[in-house]
């Protein structure tokens, strides 16, 4: 919880000094503040209170350092198991703007983020006061803006934490119908009308792609789609976002290395940065109309599973030839899509997914790969990008990429060449937008840190594409 307040009795706080600022503090044991871009530095105030300084450096801030000032203010406190605090914004108020002030309060969140915990310790949730630096003004605005950007940076913040915490989720405690109906209850209360589709429909509707990939599993596959209508005209144009949602990938028969064992339970990051999205949505209250559609199943392996060499039939009909088990996330992603044009009327799709190792190499851990066959769309997406401080870099793609999908046995194939695999996986679903605008985000690589790269990550799942999905609808 954030709030504002003239005062407070607190004992414990935040302040923000920039390097000029700093000049001139230092600690009882030599050691000196210079504030220095994210330096931590403990003082005892005169009035007796127990506070902590971050340094902001010496140059403006750009609004990703405003998230991560924030970000290193709530993982210091966390870091000392205090909960309760208050920041005092005189320090960072001529770096807020309007604009990235709902991004300071989503960095205080994001940095006092803890993991689900299974064990003995509960994690607890932070209680913060923000001290404005003028009786009832933070960066600008009145009171009343001002708690209205806390909200906004608040339900940003909730919905990542929410697309966070499935992702980290252990396997075993998050099967497909338990991760549909954890959404459903994030949903609860809103303006939002969710609905699970169960395996007995999937098989009346013939999600062959879908039932495929979840038939080897003994928890069976589902899916959900999240109807949010913010516009004014909810009659209007409805932008589709398909997210993938497969809770444990084993690769099929063709089986993942051990190495890369240890992060198959986060292979529904996509479905999860979806559900997170039409979350703050909502609960913002934003003007836009969306429907989020997310296949969920588990890839595994047993006598029934699906081989290499298969035939099978999507729901358009498109005959796919199976080319690798591996190549799961394409087929599910593609019953969606074609279900959401045909279904749910969709005007434009976004589809999000961790989705190819090969973006990884490509990119990296810390920026994403972005396809899409609509400048419209994209120059929107970009915009969005800007807004939200994620990275994407678009990947070109031409004709000679869709041959290599042609498959001898049937209409496609679920694998192309051992070179191109984020662009042939896109355009595997791309076939089932059906002409839509279409756009494919690949966070392979983004969803996860073993080692954090800005102070607003943790350890595991990161959120990502969640604000950017939201800056796209915003």
């Amino acid at each position: 919880m954030i709030r504002i307040a003239a005062g407070t009795d607190i004992r414990t706080g935040i302040l923000f000094f920039s390097k000029e600022a700093a000049f001139g503090l230092y600690n009882g044991e030599g050691g000196i503040f210079r504030g220095e871009y994210l330096q931590t530095f403990p003082r005892m105030s005169s009035g007796g209170k127990q506070e902590y300084c971050i340094g902001l450096g010496e140059k403006a801030l750009t609004k990703r350092e405003v998230m991560e000032a924030a970000a290193c203010a709530a993982s210091c406190m966390l870091e000392h198991k205090i909960y309760q605090f208050y920041v005092d914004t005189a320090g960072i108020e001529t770096f807020l703007t309007e604009d990235n002030f709902p991004y300071f309060i989503q960095g205080l969140y994001l940095g006092g983020y803890e993991p689900p915990q299974f064990g003995k310790h509960t994690r607890k949730q932070a209680d913060i006061t923000l001290l404005p630096a003028k009786e009832g003004c933070i960066a600008g605005l009145s009171q009343k803006q001002a708690e209205a950007a806390v909200e906004q940076g608040m339900h940003m913040a909730e919905g990542i934490l929410f697309a966070r915490d499935m992702v980290n989720y252990p396997g075993n405690l998050l099967r497909p119908a338990d991760f549909a109906e954890s959404i459903c209850r994030q949903m609860e209360g809103l303006d939002v009308e969710a609905e699970i589709i169960d395996k007995d429909r999937l098989e009346n509707m013939g999600m062959g792609g879908l039932l495929t990939v979840g038939g080897g599993s003994a928890f069976p596959p589902c899916m959900i789609v999240l109807r949010y209508r913010g516009a004014k005209d909810k009659d209007g144009e409805v932008l589709g976002m398909i997210g993938k949602g497969v809770t444990c990938d084993t690769g099929g028969y063709c089986l993942k290395p051990s190495g890369s064992m240890a992060g198959i339970r986060g292979d529904m990051a996509g479905g999860a940065a979806v559900a997170g999205c039409i979350y703050a949505l909502a609960k913002n209250r934003v003007e836009a109309n969306v429907t989020g559609v997310i296949p969920i199943c588990e890839n595994r392996i047993s006598p029934d599973s699906y081989l290499p060499g298969d035939v099978i039939t999507m729901y358009d009909q498109t005959k796919v030839e199976i080319c690798n088990t591996d190549a799961e996330g394409r087929l599910i992603l593609g019953d969606a899509a074609a279900y959401a044009v045909e279904c749910e009327g969709v005007s434009r799709m976004v589809d999000i997914a961790t989705l190819t190792g090969a973006v990884v190499n490509l990119f990296g851990f810390s920026v994403g790969g972005v396809l899409s066959d609509d400048e419209e769309l994209y120059a929107q997406f970009e915009r969005a990008g800007t807004a939200s401080q994620e990275q994407y870099a678009r990947i070109p793609f031409y004709s000679e990429h869709e041959e290599m999908l042609k498959s001898m046995a049937a209409d496609l194939k679920n694998l192309g060449p051992d070179y191109c695999g984020t662009i042939t996986a896109g355009l595997f679903i791309r076939h089932f937008a059906k002409g839509k605008p279409w756009l494919h985000m690949d966070i392979a690589g983004t969803a996860w840190v073993d080692t954090p790269i800005w102070k607003f990550q943790s350890k595991g799942a990161t959120g990502a594409g969640v604000t950017t999905l939201y800056e796209m609808c915003k």
